[in-house]
């Protein structure tokens, strides 16, 4: 396994996120996150693709490792999605991508993340690490059969391909869903590891608005529920309420397939990172806090 493990205080590393325009024009953000750290360049079709390039490029330049979203239902064409693989390895370096079947009102031929794995393409290009979606909670329009069946059909990919595979989940809020969802993994056979996903410290009305979005509103009815709805809604999401039992159950099953986190900075990238450093996943120092609560906007 590649990928990071617990480093010596048994602390996850951890990837984080931002989207396009942040990394564009508010590059000074980047000093808060380490050389040498996957940062994934979401892509919710609200971005051209000049500025998603630019944005990898950017990162590339500031010794970050750029992992752009491919979302295979917004490309028009075959040759569109080609054209955008082209330009993020040979303008902006890029090696790592997330593939996802993403939304569109009108998809293109691509219907999912298979579809574009099956073209070929990530390896003839120069893709060599490729991430692929995990659901913990499951999927609201796919079902438990469906997602196994991708999944095994990814494995039967990657036998194939000379790139990396991996699991990136979208985030939660109960790690005991988590941790059964893991063993069964498992038991389907998987062999990628798995990057588990986790929501970075946050206002609890934020988190609600994401939370909506993301179809993960029955976990963070779970964190409510423990942690009393007024106190968990006056104090703010302390993420460590997700990422302590997960470390802990590596120490009792060091085989689990688990890797590291994917951190989603729902409160910023700086509160992310004094997190992060804080607790040991990320090991640097953090530059003084200067940025204002809108630099997440």
């Amino acid at each position: 396994m590649s990928d990071q493990r617990p480093s010596a205080t048994g602390r996850l590393a951890a990837s984080t996120e931002m989207s396009p325009r942040q990394v564009v024009e508010k590059t000074e953000l980047l000093a808060y996150i380490p050389a040498g750290t996957q940062v994934y360049v979401t892509d919710l079709g609200n971005a051209p693709e000049d500025m998603i390039v630019a944005a990898a490029r950017t990162l590339s330049e500031n010794n970050l490792i750029a992992v752009p979203h491919m979302a295979a239902r917004r490309y028009p064409s075959f040759e569109a999605f080609e054209t955008r693989i082209k330009r993020l390895t040979r303008e902006a370096g890029v090696t790592e991508v997330l593939a996802i079947a993403g939304e569109a009102e009108t998809p293109g031929p691509l219907t999912s993340s298979v579809d574009m794995l099956e073209s070929g393409l990530f390896d003839r290009l120069g893709i060599r690490k490729i991430a692929v979606a995990g659901h913990p909670e499951g999927a609201p329009d796919i079902s438990p059969e469906v997602i196994r069946s991708f999944l095994s059909r990814k494995h039967e990919i990657a036998v194939n391909s000379d790139a990396e595979f991996r699991i990136v989940t979208q985030f939660g809020f109960d790690p005991h869903r988590v941790s059964l969802w893991l063993d069964e993994l498992r038991a389907w056979g998987n062999r990628f590891p798995v990057h588990v996903g986790v929501a970075g410290p946050a206002k609890m009305t934020t988190l609600l608005k994401y939370a909506a979005f993301a179809g993960v509103e029955n976990s963070l009815n779970f964190l409510k529920k423990r942690g009393g709805a007024v106190v968990s809604m006056l104090a703010g999401y302390d993420p460590e309420t997700m990422v302590d039992p997960l470390e802990i159950r590596l120490v009792s099953q060091p085989e689990c397939q688990l890797a590291q986190i994917h951190v989603y900075p729902f409160g910023g990238i700086e509160k992310t990172s004094n997190w992060l450093c804080d607790r040991k996943s990320w090991s640097f120092h953090a530059p003084s806090s200067s940025l204002t609560a809108t630099e997440s906007a």
